[in-house]
């Protein structure tokens, strides 16, 4: 998807910009539609294998750091939701939440990994690796530590519906044939998108891997809210995931790829990006302190048209962690502050040692 977003030429009157109108519209409906569909991959998985963890994370503090790095890289929130499930059940140690904070991307991972795969698979390695350091410096500083004072309520992921399953196979045919006006909506939109994905109006008209990873998750998806009973396609995906996610997530894309290709042209502010780039990287670590996805998409689309470099998308990767850490905002304002500081401690020490080293 890299090499398809670009910047349009807005110069040429009307036309050219209601062209780029309609293609930055197509781009950011592919995009979101991609997210989606992972999300949904995510929260099926999600499900079928929650309340699994091991009395034994307790008592291994490498585990649980090493366990909050891969959770941390799953695209999306609920391994952050998870995280700070964990901690506040007092499972994890803040070691191990500032871990998975600082390799979670949120939402944002699902965005570059559909528009730069290659590079954002180079970023998750890295984030994973300084995320993994920093927890064990930090659990050799302060040992197993948490800043909860009190026993709070759990927030574990859908512990509302224990006994949840994703897969009845006696069930998929009489849903089918009494087909919910939800199901038939989100089997007619994937199928939509799979034609005009094999038509090549979407990514590409060569098959390239990108067009067939977008194939094979498409399939997934369509697979998934064909089969799954009615009350984990309806409470899960269409409430927890479509309703909460979709138009927020299309919002951002579209918003932020109309003003970068816009003002990018229009303004020329390319130049006055290259020459302030320790400006830029301070914005990049201050934003990354909103716990929120959507802003953060900014600094994927600059990377993308060359406007800022590779160091300062880090810094703000490493800080941000889209919505995944507001459970923690709610319930410790202490752990939330603490963790901030550090994330933005390690981004701009990260950001700036590769500013200098020119990457």
């Amino acid at each position: 998807m890299i090499t398809s977003l670009h910047i349009h030429n807005t110069s040429g009157g009307f036309h050219d910009i209601f062209s780029t109108f309609i293609e930055v519209f197509k781009e950011a409906l592919t995009i979101s539609f991609f997210v989606i569909i992972m999300m949904l991959i995510i929260e099926y998985i999600t499900v079928q294998s929650k309340g699994r963890w091991s009395k034994s994370l307790q008592r291994s503090p490498m585990l649980q750091i090493l366990l909050g790095a891969l959770l941390g890289v799953i695209p999306g929130c609920l391994g952050a939701f998870t995280a700070v499930s964990l901690y506040v059940h007092k499972i994890f140690s803040f070691a191990a939440l500032v871990t998975v904070m600082i390799s979670t991307s949120g939402d944002e991972a699902f965005i570059m990994f559909s528009m730069m795969p290659k590079e954002a698979l180079f970023l998750n390695v890295i984030i994973l690796t300084i995320a993994i350091l920093t927890g064990w410096i930090i659990h050799i500083s302060i040992g197993d530590k948490t800043f909860m004072k009190l026993p709070v309520n759990h927030l574990t992921y859908h512990t509302e519906h224990p006994h949840c399953n994703c897969f009845v196979p006696k069930e998929i045919i009489p849903q089918l044939k009494s087909i919910s006006f939800t199901r038939a909506l989100l089997i007619s939109a994937g199928l939509v998108f799979l034609v005009l994905l094999l038509n090549g109006e979407l990514i590409s008209d060569t098959w390239d891997w990108v067009r067939v990873t977008f194939l094979i998750v498409t399939l997934i998806g369509l697979f998934i809210v064909s089969t799954t009973p009615d009350h984990f396609l309806t409470d899960h995906l269409w409430n927890h995931v479509i309703k909460k996610h979709l138009l927020k997530i299309f919002l951002w894309i579209f918003g932020t790829f109309i003003v970068i290709d816009i003002v990018l042209n229009q303004m020329d502010l390319n130049e006055w990006l290259q020459a302030n780039q320790y400006v830029i990287l301070i914005i990049a670590l201050l934003i990354g302190i909103i716990p929120q996805s959507g802003p953060n998409i900014i600094f994927i689309s600059l990377f993308i048209h060359g406007s800022i470099p590779f160091s300062i998308l880090l810094a703000n990767s490493i800080v941000q962690d889209g919505h995944g850490a507001l459970p923690l905002l709610a319930e410790s304002r202490k752990s939330f502050l603490a963790m901030k500081a550090i994330n933005v401690a390690v981004g701009a020490l990260a950001g700036i040692l590769g500013m200098l080293f020119g990457f």
